[in-house]
């Protein structure tokens, strides 16, 4: 149970960090009409949700803003040293990146992320900091586009499912 909270937690940092990125290129994106129209179909070979819903300008601008707020708040929520542990593994993953080097399948980015030590007020934090952005970036949406990532969370869920079964199954 407490891997799996540690799981989440990690998921939760890596998303909020990974996010800015997102919203860098969008920024940029939405400098130029033509890049801006390529930014709000959905691309071959990316995954998840948010690239399926034909989110329009003002909506990719009010998540971006939800998901930098996130982003700032979780860091706050980190001591100065956990902060220098995830600094380290971001220039790690980094200088691998520029090597040429990807990870191995089923390697994560955060394998390390126990060593952070958060108390379980930390964990609390960031897990109500979550559930509140996630709220917000619904909100933002249309009731048909809510109606699509509900469809692609319960899939997902369900894959999830199947493999953790699979899994049982070979030991």
């Amino acid at each position: 149970m407490k891997l799996k909270t540690l799981s989440l937690i990690a998921g939760a940092i890596a998303l909020t960090l990974t996010a800015t990125s997102f919203a860098v290129q969008a920024e940029i994106a939405s400098s130029s009409p033509s890049q801006l129209a390529q930014t709000q179909t959905p691309k071959k070979g990316r995954k998840g949700p948010w690239q399926s819903l034909g989110l329009t300008e003002a909506q990719q601008a009010q998540i971006q803003q939800i998901q930098r707020n996130s982003r700032t708040q979780i860091e706050a929520v980190f001591t100065p040293e956990q902060k220098a542990k995830i600094q380290a593994a971001m220039e790690a993953r980094r200088a691998q990146r520029q090597a040429g080097q990807r990870p191995q399948r089923g390697q994560r980015q955060w394998k390390n992320f126990a060593d952070l030590n958060l108390t379980q007020a930390q964990k609390d934090q960031i897990r109500q900091i979550r559930e509140s952005s996630k709220k917000q970036m619904e909100a933002v949406l249309t009731p048909e586009q809510q109606a699509k990532l509900k469809q692609f969370q319960e899939n997902a869920r369900q894959r999830r499912q199947q493999r953790q079964q699979g899994n049982q199954g070979n030991p």
